[in-house]
């Protein structure tokens, strides 16, 4: 595939940099870092005609993050060798993608938040086509979103809530009916900013 995105993707990952003006985590967090659990999160880019980005969507009864949009991964397992590891784990357990359709570019800067994680995002190339099995215990919903709209920082949208009696501020990218806050546009303005440092 010859996209400019994708290129630029591939072109920048070879580079082995992090970024300056990384985001650390969740606007106003200030964890202890010691005390976070790890955990992983694929950020499954599908090389479709236009490049998009595969998502899911929590189903409503579960207790964390219920109804929120995400990427498939979750805490890592002791068994995990490694945060890849433990991204196609979850991955393949959340929606049924298979690791053989996945090319790992690489990691960006750890995202640490409020709720106790500090998750490391794994950027990946998806090759379609693919069936996917969404375990109906966690997704309620799989859906994409092209890449360049989800990159393009007019989309970036600042928000601010009150949390415990402390205003916080945090990053949104809304798409249609879909609200993609917190942690997961955070990741993704990090992507952005990966990408153009």
């Amino acid at each position: 595939m010859n996209d400019p995105t994708i290129t630029l993707l591939r072109a920048a990952f070879a580079t082995g940099r992090m970024p300056q003006g990384t985001l650390y985590g969740d606007q106003g967090a200030r964890p202890d870092a010691a005390a976070l659990k790890p955990a992983s999160v694929l950020v499954p880019v599908v090389l479709r005609p236009v490049p998009s980005v595969l998502f899911t969507r929590r189903t409503a009864h579960l207790n964390a993050h219920s109804g929120q949009i995400s990427f498939p991964g979750g805490r890592a397992d002791p068994t995990d060798a490694s945060p890849e590891e433990t991204a196609l784990r979850e991955t393949a357990e959340e929606v049924g993608l298979a690791r053989a359709q996945i090319e790992l570019l690489g990691r960006l800067s750890d995202y640490h938040t409020r709720t106790g994680y500090r998750i490391t995002p794994i950027v990946g190339l998806v090759q379609p086509p693919f069936e996917l099995q969404p375990n109906p215990n966690e997704v309620a919903e799989v859906f994409e979103v092209p890449l360049t709209f989800l990159l393009d920082p007019s989309n970036h949208q600042r928000h601010e809530r009150v949390d415990a009696g402390q205003t916080r501020g945090f990053f949104a990218i809304p798409f249609g009916d879909y609200f993609i806050w917190g942690a997961t546009a955070g990741m993704l303005v990090n992507l952005r900013r990966f990408l153009h440092a």
